[in-house]
């Protein structure tokens, strides 16, 4: 069963997955800034998925981010930046 992502417009900057917790500090920081750079990604919240759904995702997760914390960015189903990383996400996304 496909799990739906929530798709936020922008500039295609690559496949960007935010999987994230819906009341988490850090994973509302982390929409707020890409929204920011402008960039597009799916979103899930994965506390908002019933059990079952909530179970594949993190085996989803934990295949980028062993630690399963939240939130997990994937880039292009290989780069995962974890946890609210600023400098990161905006060296990955900023326009240079």
């Amino acid at each position: 069963m496909a799990i739906e992502a929530k798709h936020v417009e922008g500039k295609n900057k690559g496949d960007v997955k935010l999987y994230a917790l819906s009341t988490c500090i850090w994973c509302g920081k982390t929409k707020k800034l890409l929204s920011d750079l402008n960039v597009e990604y799916d979103c899930i919240d994965v506390d908002l998925l019933d059990f079952g759904q909530q179970q594949e995702m993190m085996k989803e997760i934990k295949k980028y981010n062993p630690g399963g914390g939240f939130p997990t960015m994937v880039i292009d189903g290989k780069d995962c930046i974890v946890g609210f990383d600023e400098e990161k996400i905006k060296n990955r996304f900023e326009d240079k």
